[in-house]
Order: C-alpha cells, then sequence, then structure tokens
C-alpha cells in the first residue's frame, strides 16, 4: 500500500520539480502549486527515502524565490502595505509564475516552512542548496520576515482566509528563522525569534482572534515541534474533542468550505494526528488514527482533500498531495527500513 501511495505522489510531479496540488486535469485551480503544499508534499518523500525527488522539490523553489528576487527585495526594503506585495502563495508549475488573481496570498507559515525544512535537510546531510545564490535567497527569506513584521502581521494562514495573526503561521517562522540561523553564513538575529516566541505564548493554545481550535495548530507539534508539553497537550485535546469526524477532521467550527450545511472532513487530519502519535510514543492512539486514515481513502487509493459533512462523497480534489504525504509518513513511521530509492 505505501508503494501505491508513493507512485500516487509521485504522478503529482511536474518537470521543474515543483508538486500540482492534485491531478492535473481538474477543474479547480489544483494542478497549480502551492509553496506549503510542495513543503508537505516533500514530507512523503522524505519519509520513503525518495532523495531525488525530495530535492527536485526543494531546488524547485529556490528557482521560484530566484526568478522573484526583486519582489522580495522590494519587501525588505519596505513592509508591504498590499497584499500583492507579499510573497505569492501559488504558481505555474511548468513556468514558475505568480498565479494573479485575488486570493489569500499573505501567507507567512509557507515562508517559515521552507526555510525550516531546507535547513533541516542540510542539516540532516541532504544537500539542496547549490550554489552562493541559494544562500543568498535563504538569508532574504529571513530578513523578509523581520520586514514584514511576522511576529504581528496579519496575514491570511494556513486556510487562505481572513487576515489574522494566526499561530500556527507565527509558529511556522519561528521554527524556519531557529533551523536556518544554524547554516553557516546565514545570521538570524535572537531579537527576531523571540519576538515570535512571546506571540505564540500569548495566543495558544488559540490559533487566532476568531479561532480558538484549528487543525492548522498541528503543524506546531509536527513538523515544526515548537512548543511545549503543556500547549501540546491543550491542542491535542481540543482537536480530537472538537474537530474529529468519521471520514476527517474538520478544520474549525464553523468552516463554510465545501460546507454542505456542516463544516467539510479533510482526510488529511488522520494522518497528521498518526504521525505525531507515533512521535509521542503512544502506539494505540497511533494506530487508531492510521486505521482511520486508511478508511477514508477511495476505492482508487487516493486520499482525497476532503468529503462532504456525514458523507462518504469526496470533491473533485483527488488525490490532494499533501494528504497523500501525510499517509505516506504516518505509513513510513511503522515500516521505516522498507522503502528506499
Amino acid at each position: 500500500m505505501i508503494s501505491k501511495s508513493i507512485r500516487i505522489l509521485e504522478n503529482l510531479q511536474v518537470s521543474s520539480g515543483l508538486m500540482m496540488a492534485s491531478k492535473a486535469n481538474v477543474s479547480t485551480g489544483y494542478n497549480r502549486s502551492w509553496l506549503r503544499d510542495n513543503v508537505y508534499a516533500a514530507l512523503g518523500f522524505e519519509a520513503a527515502k525518495k532523495t531525488k525527488q525530495l530535492i527536485k522539490i526543494y531546488r524547485a523553489i529556490l528557482d521560484i524565490l530566484l526568478k522573484h528576487e526583486n519582489k522580495i527585495d522590494w519587501a525588505i526594503r519596505e513592509k508591504p502595505s498590499e497584499a500583492y506585495k507579499y510573497i505569492h502563495a501559488r504558481y505555474d508549475p511548468i513556468t514558475l509564475n505568480e498565479i494573479w488573481e485575488e486570493w489569500g496570498n499573505k501567507q507567512n507559515d509557507a515562508v517559515g516552512a521552507i526555510l525550516f525544512k531546507i535547513a533541516q535537510l542540510e542539516n540532516k546531510g541532504i544537500k539542496i542548496m547549490r550554489n552562493r545564490h541559494d544562500k543568498r535567497i535563504l538569508q532574504k527569506l529571513a530578513w523578509y520576515l523581520e520586514s514584514i513584521e511576522y511576529w504581528h502581521d496579519k496575514d491570511n494562514g494556513m486556510w487562505e482566509e481572513n487576515e489574522e495573526v494566526h499561530a500556527s503561521s507565527v509558529g511556522a517562522c519561528v521554527a524556519g528563522l531557529i533551523e536556518i540561523n544554524k547554516i553557516p553564513g546565514i545570521e538570524v538575529p535572537l531579537e527576531l525569534i523571540q519576538k515570535g516566541k512571546q506571540t505564540l505564548n500569548k495566543l495558544l493554545p488559540k490559533e487566532s482572534e476568531t479561532k480558538e481550535t484549528d487543525l492548522a495548530l498541528l503543524s506546531l507539534i509536527y513538523p515544526y515541534n515548537i512548543i511545549n508539553k503543556k500547549q501540546k497537550s491543550m491542542i491535542l485535546k481540543n482537536v480530537e474533542e472538537k474537530l474529529v469526524r468519521k471520514m476527517g477532521i474538520i478544520r474549525y467550527i464553523g468552516d463554510k468550505y465545501y460546507s454542505n450545511g456542516k463544516e467539510a472532513e479533510w482526510t488529511f487530519g488522520f494522518p497528521w494526528l498518526a504521525i505525531i502519535y507515533k512521535l509521542e510514543n503512544k502506539p494505540d492512539k497511533y494506530a487508531y488514527y492510521m486505521r482511520k486514515s486508511l478508511e477514508s481513502l477511495n476505492k482508487k487509493g487516493e486520499m482525497p482533500e476532503l468529503y462532504f459533512a456525514d458523507s462518504n462523497t469526496h470533491n473533485e480534489n483527488s488525490p490532494l498531495g499533501w494528504a497523500q504525504s501525510l499517509l505516506i509518513t504516518a505509513q513510513s513511521l511503522n515500516n521505516s527500513s522498507s522503502v528506499t530509492n
């Protein structure tokens, strides 16, 4: 089953190295590439030891950043006053051009995610950076986060919706800055990290002013591991008590996206929790959420984006690369020696 999931994920990678969010023929726009989705899709390749595919993703992301370096320089010189001046969230996977339409483009967590994973992989001995240009653009991402004042910048968050200060966005930036600061030649002022930590401690266990509990908060546990034991426990308790449903996990109470009167059920929540409980050494919980993960697969073995509430009907975005990747990661944790290049 894990091999099948890997093949499904591989089919979403295009010649540039970028991952489409879903299949090329969907009508939803999910044949495009999101920066965040690429980072999360890469987790599956990392877990499966598919190093070639993994490196291709991150070098393609670096190519995007270098292609749009002037825009990043602009934002560093002056804090962006309009959403279009921020690093964009979505790109054409072949040309690496920005998708220019109104969207929740202020997604600071995507920048933090890129810094975090590239630095983490480099520190594990997986060489992502090719030259001084790659290192330069990563340093500029740290300066960019300083310029936008990420610790109190109202962004669109992981779900690309209303602008608020999101704990998941701030936490991603904190984790990214801590990790990239370990790379020789890249410097991050410690005050820049400290300001983010202060915001986190004020916000948590809430995601934002309007969201008490949110699926996005799981990112602070995995992959970022950026919060303390008490915060972790509260987030898990809230997510499990308030958001878990039969076919997936709702993003937050009152979510209107693909709502049929009730919140849609997102499949990737199950493997996400399975990963966390495996890392927390809670085998019973891991096994429970792995079963739930497998029950949410469609007949093709795909992890759809979501199921409509109280139904076995999923939306068109199947597979969702991010979801398939988290399933591979969860499976690999239980069978880490079975998959190689």
